[in-house]
């Protein structure tokens, strides 16, 4: 870990199959566990990660005020992911 002023850095390598380790205090600062969903934002020349979690979930609660609703989105996203991953499974082009 490397301090930058008041910002921390961790750095983490990229696998050749496209993994990333996400350290450990990050994973227990954020409610990170096996299993757990995470959406990637293009930001100019960021990539922004957020957890999708319980408490991520709630927070969004009453943001977008018309249709769709946050958690409508959320649940289309994992269905398309789902979807994705049991083509995937069976060895079916997506």
């Amino acid at each position: 870990m490397v301090e930058v002023g008041a910002v921390r850095i961790q750095v983490s390598v990229v696998t050749t199959k496209g993994q990333l380790v996400i350290p450990a205090r990050l994973r227990r600062r954020f409610g990170i566990k096996k299993g757990t969903t995470v959406t990637f934002l293009e930001d100019g020349g960021r990539i922004i990660m957020q957890p999708v979690t319980p408490e991520f979930i709630r927070g969004l609660r009453g943001s977008l005020k018309k249709e769709p609703s946050a958690l409508a989105i959320l649940l289309e996203a994992r269905k398309r992911e789902r979807d994705l991953s049991g083509a995937a499974k069976q060895g079916t082009p997506r």
